[in-house]
């Protein structure tokens, strides 16, 4: 009887110590793009795979540019389902740099704009 108990509270201990319970994995927060971005990556990888799979001869030619064109159909759908990517925005240049009137710019910080002749804020003396 004293075995049996023993058995079961080990095993109890192990179940226990293997289990993990939902929430606590530490999986990255959901973004709402997410769902479109895993299904493009599983297109691209079902394109690759299907390129490898002609090259080594499994498939024929009307069998690949069928399954192909089926592929990129779905893939062009979900690219324009997707919601587009932030563009990062550019650093600021220091002053000195780029003229505040005509834009042009310059490896080292001057004092009047070699283009336009505008005084630039921050430019060697």
């Amino acid at each position: 009887m004293i075995t049996l108990t023993a058995i079961l509270i080990a095993l109890a201990a192990l179940v226990y110590s293997l289990a993990v319970r939902r929430g606590e994995a530490g999986a990255p927060a959901a973004h709402p793009a997410d769902p479109m971005l895993e299904k493009q990556e599983i297109l691209y990888e079902n394109l690759r795979d299907l390129q490898f799979e002609f090259r080594v001869g499994k498939l024929t030619e009307q069998d690949y540019q069928q399954a192909k064109a089926e592929l990129q159909k779905e893939l062009a759908l979900v690219t324009a389902a997707a919601p587009p990517a932030p563009s990062p925005k550019p650093a600021p240049a220091p002053e000195g740099l780029v003229c505040p009137r005509c834009g042009a710019r310059f490896a080292q910080p001057m004092k009047f704009c070699g283009e336009c002749g505008q005084a630039m804020s921050g430019g060697a003396a």
